[in-house]
């Protein structure tokens, strides 16, 4: 895992947060590879990304999570969502700190853990 968080290892710390709690949703693979951490219920739900190029506006020290869903969720904290086939929604949110791994992510990780198993 130190390898993939290479260019960035001030967010691995909080990747250590964020993994549990996508095990704890059920039975639940991960896939690391060279540019995304994949987690499938059958399906992928979810990756874990480093950004290539720094963002104005960004934290300094982030990574991204994408989840797949089967609806477009609206929310300030999802910095863009896309359709790549229709009734299959990514978002993706900006990960920085441990707030941000509260109660709103959990059902988020939730939803996307279940339509996954589909």
């Amino acid at each position: 895992m130190d390898a993939f968080f290479a260019a960035d290892p001030c967010v691995l710390p909080l990747y250590q947060a964020l993994e549990p709690l996508l095990y704890a949703l059920g039975d639940v693979t991960r896939k690391v590879q060279k540019t995304q951490i994949s987690f499938s219920s059958g399906k992928s739900f979810a990756y874990v990304w480093l950004p290539i190029h720094k963002v104005k506006g960004r934290p300094e020290h982030y990574f991204i999570l994408s989840l797949s869903l089967n609806h477009q969720v609206v929310s300030p904290r999802i910095v863009e969502s896309v359709e790549p086939y229709p009734g299959r929604w990514m978002h993706h949110l900006i990960l920085s700190a441990q707030e941000d791994l509260d109660e709103e992510l959990l059902d988020w990780l939730r939803e996307a853990y279940n339509f996954g198993m589909r």
